[in-house]
């Protein structure tokens, strides 16, 4: 079984948001490898500050492609887990065949899974946007309180976003919507086995639309399964019990990765 992780993480922040998951796989014996997005690979501050320009015509594609360029570095095909628009692009490099498993958590849809009322109002800010499809944009506080992290307390949610929250690129969100750049294969023999993870809190991408998807890709041979955690957010990987998650998701992909 592959002893690699490759935990890919989504937009509005870095790989910081994965610090917990990859301390906790570490101490297990795995290599794991966290990739950040292009243009993301700087701190916190300076991100907020001076986000490269580059940025802002980043697509869908173009995150896939860097990250089948990862993968294909490694000396085995890694265990791959992603959260949020990094659950995106685990389900779109899954179906390209790469990978032995894959973990999409809180997950944002390929096409044809329609969102929740909830979760185009969570996306509102940003599809409103002036120019929005060719800028970098920027979350409020007031935004990530309500749909990232609202099962946390506020004091927690105002350390959380000083720490972790950067710019990202509006025009992934415009094609996500449009169903550009997004689409699967969902009947795909070929695809690696997959687990869908969502939180019954989360206010992006809602319990609905998860199980939309799992509905969607249990059309293929490959074996796909989907995990709910109750009284959870759209930050599970990082609130409190976020180990639970942790180490249900890679007791699942040890049981199921493909050989």
């Amino acid at each position: 079984m592959s002893k690699t992780i490759m935990l890919i993480h989504g937009a509005w922040v870095t790989t910081a948001s994965w610090t917990h998951f990859r301390c906790l796989y570490e101490e297990q014996g795995y290599r794991v490898v966290v990739p950040a997005w292009p243009y993301l690979d700087q701190p916190v501050e300076y991100l907020r500050q001076q986000p490269d320009p580059r940025l802002a015509d980043i697509t869908i594609r173009d995150l896939v492609d860097y990250f089948e360029q990862q993968i294909r570095t490694l000396p085995e095909p890694p265990i791959l887990m992603g959260h949020s628009f990094g659950g995106l692009i685990v389900q779109m490099l899954l179906d390209r065949g790469l990978g032995a498993v894959g973990v999409a958590i809180d997950a944002g849809p390929p096409r044809g899974v329609l969102p929740s009322f909830t979760a185009i109002k969570a996306a509102l800010p940003v599809l409103l946007a002036w120019r929005g499809w060719s800028r970098i944009l920027t979350m409020s506080f007031d935004s990530f309180a309500n749909t990232f992290a609202n099962t946390l307390a506020r004091d927690e949610q105002r350390r959380t976003y000083d720490k972790q929250i950067v710019p990202a690129p509006g025009r992934i969100y415009f094609q996500a919507a449009l169903g550009i750049g997004n689409a699967v294969h969902f009947n795909n023999p070929k695809r690696p086995p997959l687990l869908l993870i969502t939180a019954e809190k989360d206010r992006t991408s809602t319990p609905s639309m998860v199980r939309a998807m799992y509905s969607k890709h249990s059309r293929a041979p490959s074996r796909t399964d989907i995990m709910e955690f109750p009284n959870r957010s759209h930050w599970l990987i990082a609130e409190s019990g976020w180990e639970e998650v942790a180490s249900k998701a890679l007791a699942w992909a040890q049981t199921n990765a493909k050989q």
